[in-house]
């Protein structure tokens, strides 16, 4: 057997699991799994529906209801612990994740990382997390306020990177931490800062993440302020000048998706470009309460 054929796939782009073929049903069980530990957030992003209206009485996932939805998919692959609130405001998270990694799943979850305290970060490394997402979407404080509501900025820079201080000191190599930056026009030109922050809290790999937004627009989750399709001046040099700054320094520069920054902001050129998507057939999202949505966006736009 060659080396490619025993390589695993990658948990990161399980979409691909499903061909171009897809009928209006799902013809197999899906191979990732979102489970809205909380709706509560501590933050009031102006890229998040939920800073507007509440999507869902406000509560955490229950340890009954959890491992109810875990156990009816035996071989589910991929769990992302996250939904519209912030994961680790939920006391039960590490017993989470390790139940997870007992059924040999791969678990990540986004966060904002204000609470990534030395003893929380390490109770995540214990229960052996395979990757943490730090959504910071700015490289400095004023922009960092303007976009998550709140003057946090130092605080997570901080607790960032006092863990991959430990994992590099320890030798640890898990969980995989990354940062995220939405698209954005009002901070498309930080990306280069953004990449330089990166390195310098030991992060190696940054994700420009597309902006999601619903017509009627709501604080900066709006047409106006999305990069996709838009890129006019300065941004495509912005854009460029952060993706030889990360060849440089050794930063992974991506995008959403597992795709590249530039091509991510890019329509496709298809008649029906919203064909492209596979989630809807590799995946499932269950919100805090119990509620199941077929697709990983449904909940951030307000009518999922």
């Amino acid at each position: 057997m060659t080396a490619s054929a025993r390589a695993k796939p990658d948990p990161r782009r399980y979409f691909e699991a499903i061909g171009d073929e897809r009928g209006p049903i799902a013809e197999q069980e899906p191979v990732c799994l979102y489970l809205e530990t909380t709706n509560r957030c501590n933050l009031l992003c102006e890229t998040c529906p939920r800073t507007f209206e509440d999507l869902e009485p406000p509560a955490d996932m229950n340890w009954a209801l959890f491992t109810h939805i875990v156990e009816q998919f035996p071989h589910i692959a991929r769990v992302v612990l996250h939904g519209v609130g912030e994961p680790m405001m939920v006391k039960a998270l590490p017993r989470m994740i390790r139940y997870l990694k007992e059924r040999g799943a791969y678990v990540l979850f986004n966060t904002n990382g204000t609470l990534l305290t030395e003893r929380k970060g390490r109770e995540l490394i214990a229960a052996g997390l395979d990757e943490l997402r730090v959504s910071l979407d700015a490289a400095e404080p004023r922009a960092f306020l303007a976009v998550r509501g709140k003057d946090m900025f130092a605080r997570i820079v901080r607790n960032v990177g006092a863990f991959t201080a430990i994992q590099r000191a320890e030798g640890i190599d898990r969980p995989l931490v990354s940062l995220w930056l939405t698209g954005l026009k009002e901070t498309v030109d930080q990306l280069p800062a953004f990449v330089r922050l990166a390195h310098q809290i030991g992060v190696a790999e940054i994700h420009l993440q597309r902006l999601v937004f619903m017509p009627q627009g709501q604080g900066l989750a709006r047409a106006q302020s999305a990069l996709f399709e838009q890129l006019h001046g300065d941004e495509p040099k912005r854009l460029a000048e952060a993706a030889r700054l990360a060849e440089t320094l050794g930063v992974s520069f991506n995008a959403s998706g597992a795709t590249e920054p530039g091509t991510s902001l890019k329509r496709s050129t298809e008649n029906q470009p919203w064909s492209l998507c596979r989630r809807p057939w590799t995946l499932m999202y269950f919100t805090a309460h119990g509620r199941a949505i077929p697709c990983c966006i449904a909940p951030f736009s307000m009518r999922g």
